[in-house]
């Protein structure tokens, strides 16, 4: 068998550059506990990604499962959100007490379906969490008019979007918080690691409290609180890895047109549009074998992997449908987001896939 190519890989410094970088760390033997890295990669990143403020923790569920902590909801509310998303989603709207309530997405990109909000709020419901899935950007204008107008909060998933802009902004500034993720399979890494961006610095006191223990002082706990921080090697990763991101994507950019150039030949197969006022990331590479194909979905699946193509069905099934919460929750009708997950396959993309890589997956369709 030749090669196997996965789903993607992930992006490295040179490694003498990282063990340059991180040489002083054996001097100071401070590794963790928000040390000078952390503290470095924060100021950079806040920078980077055009935002007000940013905390960064050891992963981007944790920044998430946080970040919803950090609002205070009663523990009855109710959340609205789309079951099109990765179940890190659904799992820290669960693991803070609250009810997950499904709304349906838009075909063309999978994002929240923004004209299905404002008839899934009740009394109970406290905030909308969207996911800008795929990097694919939210209605943004019209959630927020939503949010105002009920009083609710709006907290983005954003672990798909990082270095997304939108307007004059970057992704992170919009709402009252947004989250992302530095795992190894991301667009930019931190080995693991992640980030909440948002514009009220009271938010910022309250992820240091949860983030580490509650502790302000060496006799001092102010709060109870987890223990979520990034530790000074994975700053280390995340500071290399920002000094290449433009090369990164760019070279993703290059791989991902190549596949448009080879789909736009296919009848059948789709790629999403995406927001045109947002720019790209180029972190996923995901298409729709739509009903007109030769073939499934599934059977394209099962035949790239017997070629040691490791492609993923991104999102499949819904989280809404997935053994741990089905049926616990309001049935809410979700066609749209249920027709995506039987028809997306996600293709390799990184950095490294070459246009004969992308050659040799499509040549199998």
């Amino acid at each position: 068998m030749d090669k196997e190519i996965f789903v993607t890989r992930s992006s490295m410094p040179d490694y003498v550059e990282y063990i340059e970088a991180i040489k002083p760390l054996w001097e100071t033997h401070w590794l963790t506990n928000m040390g000078a890295y952390h503290k470095q990669l924060e100021s950079q990143l806040k920078k980077y990604l055009k935002v007000p403020d940013i905390s960064l923790t050891v992963n981007g569920h944790m920044a998430l499962e946080l970040a919803i902590q950090a609002f205070g909801f009663p523990r009855d509310a109710e959340v609205i959100t789309t079951p099109f998303t990765f179940i890190s989603t659904t799992h820290a709207i669960v693991r803070n007490g609250l009810t997950p309530v499904f709304c349906d997405v838009k075909p063309y990109d999978g994002t929240i379906d923004e004209t299905k909000i404002e008839n899934l709020i009740t009394e109970k419901t406290a905030a909308i969490i969207p996911v800008h899935v795929y990097g694919h950007v939210c209605n943004i204008e019209e959630i927020q008019k939503i949010a105002e107008k009920y009083n609710i909060k709006v907290i983005y998933d954003a672990a798909h979007a990082f270095g997304v802009e939108y307007g004059s902004k970057g992704i992170g500034a919009y709402g009252d918080a947004s989250v992302f993720s530095f795992h190894a399979t991301k667009v930019f890494n931190t080995v693991e690691g992640g980030a909440v961006t948002f514009s009220d610095h009271k938010i910022y006191e309250k992820l240091y409290n949860l983030k580490n223990f509650g502790i302000r002082g060496e006799e001092l706990v102010t709060e109870v609180g987890a223990n979520a921080k990034m530790n000074e090697f994975c700053a280390v990763m995340g500071l290399c890895n920002l000094k290449h991101i433009h090369n990164s994507m760019q070279k993703r950019k290059r791989a991902a047109e190549h596949y448009i150039r080879r789909f736009s030949e296919m009848e059948g197969i789709m790629t999403f549009r995406g927001n045109d006022k947002a720019t790209k990331n180029y972190a996923y590479f995901p298409i729709l074998i739509t009903d007109i194909y030769k073939s499934s979905r599934d059977e394209i699946y099962k035949k790239l992997k017997e070629h040691g193509i490791h492609a993923r069905k991104y999102f499949f099934p819904v989280t809404s449908d997935q053994a741990c919460f089905k049926n616990k929750y309001r049935y809410i009708e979700i066609p749209c987001a249920r027709s995506l997950a039987e028809q997306v396959l996600t293709l390799p993309l990184y950095e490294e896939l070459s246009d004969e890589d992308v050659d040799k997956i499509v040549d199998l369709f």
